[in-house]
């Protein structure tokens, strides 16, 4: 999907780390909401209460998932999933461009 129709952008961004990661967060009519961003080349540690989807949509990282002793490599076009109530590290190598959608408990 290249782009969302009908829905709401809330106007403050999302700055983390000093402005080198910033998002903006998009609310849908069905409640369910995501934030598109970008960060600039670093090494970052997040942490999250909602499970999330990352969708990578240019650049490139590396990212270690909660649980895991490996770093994964993760491109423009990839996609990872990270659980509830989780912390994970990311190594950004380039500016990356990303779309992350917060997945509600059922």
């Amino acid at each position: 999907m290249n782009q969302f129709d009908n829905v709401s952008i809330v106007k403050a961004a999302n700055i983390y780390f000093d402005g080198k990661v910033t998002s903006r967060t998009v609310l849908f009519a069905d409640g369910t909401r995501k934030t598109l961003g970008i960060m600039l080349p670093g090494d970052y540690d997040f942490g999250t209460a909602e499970a999330e989807i990352m969708e990578i949509t240019a650049g490139e990282m590396l990212v270690l998932l909660p649980g895991k002793t490996e770093w994964e490599k993760v491109v423009g076009g990839q996609t990872f999933n990270v659980p509830a109530n989780s912390r994970f590290k990311l190594q950004v190598k380039t500016v990356a461009d990303y779309c992350c959608s917060y997945v509600k408990a059922i």
